[in-house]
């Protein structure tokens, strides 16, 4: 099992920058990709960044030149660190953690706001 726990949503103004926190317990090692994804209101759930148990990254085209996800192994953490925001990325940010089985793990979600 793994449980996620997000932090760092809040109101920016655009053009701003926030970086949000996802904390991970449980089976860790047996992780194999963790990730971004984000939710508007009336719209699916969609895909933001991902980093492998390697250290290779994806990203939306929509946050490629924006947005950057890393960890920090020792404190079993991920990060996006999301610069230049925009409007459109107000959306509920949810962390996700795909298990070596493909289930998937998510946190609770986390707000983020940019105001125009």
């Amino acid at each position: 099992q793994v449980q996620l726990v997000e932090s760092g949503g809040g109101l920016v103004q655009a053009g701003g920058s926030l970086r949000l926190s996802c904390a991970a317990s449980g089976s860790i090692f047996s992780i194999k990709f963790m990730g971004w994804y984000r939710q508007a209101p009336g719209k699916q759930r969609e895909f933001v960044a991902a980093i492998a148990n390697g250290g290779s990254t994806n990203y939306a085209d929509s946050v490629r030149d924006r947005f950057t996800i890393s960890r920090d192994n020792a404190k079993n953490t991920v990060y996006l660190q999301m610069n230049s925001l925009k409007p459109e990325d107000t959306a509920v940010y949810y962390c996700n953690a795909r298990h070596i089985s493909n289930m998937d793990y998510w946190g609770q979600g986390t707000q983020v706001t940019v105001s125009s």
